[in-house]
């Protein structure tokens, strides 16, 4: 059921931001196309399952917002990561949980990048963190991190095609500490079911307990492919049909920046 309670206009903006975020990594920092009121203060960079640096996303700012971007799966070796199914403590919260370690790993190998940017801007500014697919799961990460140990409280957090992130104890916690919170999900994309509910570890047997974060956002869009159901250009058509207005302008007055 679509939840009233979000800012259609607010996620059609963040799920386009997502949408640059691939544009960076094919094209560069400098190729990100953003509305005028936007300026982009810091690229993000992080660990692929392999070790190299890749572009993961970017922080941007305007007069009254900041903006911390993630983008999703575009390259073999984070696939691998995202199969890193295993837990382990969530280190930015007392009794923070267990979170997959996978995703920890590639948000811990940014996280100075990012605390160091946050340090230097103001708290007053409304903080959103968004993400598409892989970069849901960070963004959640992200949140409970800066919730809980910056002046940035109450984040407001949308992510788009998310997995699930971590087990009862870290969604509890997470639901707790940040602002308003939507899990945009299309119920025909497998990936919001990744990992499952219960992930037996094939190496060793031991189970591990998944839960997704509050609150879910349910659109319903087949596509009739993988690919098509978890595009963030799918995603942000479907938002689009609830605003059709605002869509139009938004993608006319910042030509490029919409994702198709």
């Amino acid at each position: 059921m679509f939840n009233n309670s979000m800012d259609t206009r607010t996620a059609l903006r963040l799920a386009a931001m997502c949408g640059q975020s691939y544009t960076q990594l094919e094209q560069g920092t400098e190729s990100v196309i953003l509305p005028a009121a936007y300026r982009i203060v810091t690229s993000i960079a992080a660990n692929s399952a392999f070790g190299g640096r890749e572009l993961f996303g970017f922080i941007a700012e305007s007069d009254s917002q900041i903006v911390i971007v993630f983008r999703g799966t575009s390259t073999t070796s984070d696939w691998i990561s995202d199969a890193i199914a295993r837990q382990t403590n969530f280190p930015y919260a007392k009794d923070g949980g267990l979170v997959h370690q996978g995703f920890l790993d590639i948000y811990e190998s940014a996280r100075k990048q990012i605390v160091t940017a946050m340090s230097k801007l103001s708290p007053h500014k409304q903080l959103y963190l968004t993400g598409h697919s892989l970069g849901g799961s960070l963004a959640t990460l992200c949140a409970a991190d800066l919730a809980t140990n910056t002046k940035f409280r109450d984040p407001s957090v949308y992510t788009f095609g998310s997995p699930r992130v971590g087990n009862t104890t870290f969604a509890g916690q997470f639901n707790r500490k940040t602002g308003p919170h939507y899990r945009v999900y299309n119920r025909n994309d497998m990936v919001p079911s990744l990992p499952p509910l219960v992930y037996k570890s094939p190496r060793t047997g031991d189970l591990y307990h998944y839960i997704h974060v509050k609150k879910a956002v349910e659109l319903d869009f087949p596509t009739g492919s993988f690919a098509g159901n978890h595009a963030v250009s799918s995603y942000f058509a479907e938002l689009a049909k609830l605003d059709p207005k605002y869509a139009k302008l938004l993608c006319a007055k910042t030509p490029g920046f919409c994702p198709n």
